[in-house]
């Protein structure tokens, strides 16, 4: 009985461990503050990666959710908090997903693509600024 109550107790110290609050980072930390534009931070991203590139190579940007895998060839930002991917699926029609920037995850690489072929580069687009006269 004595081991079950020793696992019980390991494991009761465990779960408070684990659901603990972390304590405040010191001040005067190196820690970035987050960025209030995700989006203008992943444009600068794949900018860059796309700009490091060799003439033969290319940036590959997948999406994948329920199912369905998108090769990425744009994406646009309507708001700062919407993102929207415009590809093919594996069917090579024309794809579209739509979501908050908060959800997403994209999956990238660097290719090499056939020798006498243009490689690719994913469009970036950003928001139009508002008119301020209305």
């Amino acid at each position: 009985m004595a081991l079950a109550d020793l696992t019980q107790q390991l494991t009761k110290e465990a779960f408070l461990q684990a659901t603990k609050d972390p304590p405040p980072a010191p001040a005067g930390s190196p820690t970035a503050p987050p960025s209030d534009n995700q989006g203008a931070v992943l444009f600068g991203h794949i900018h860059a990666w796309q700009k490091n590139l060799k003439e033969d190579e290319e940036l590959e940007v997948w999406f994948s959710n329920a199912g369905e895998k998108l090769r990425v060839m744009e994406i646009a930002l309507p708001t700062p908090k919407m993102v929207v991917l415009s590809g093919h699926d594996g069917q090579h029609q024309l794809t579209r997903a739509i979501m908050p920037i908060e959800a997403l995850q994209l999956v990238t690489k660097v290719v090499k693509v056939a020798a006498g072929s243009k490689p690719s580069r994913v469009g970036l687009v950003m928001p139009k600024p508002k008119d301020s006269n209305g």
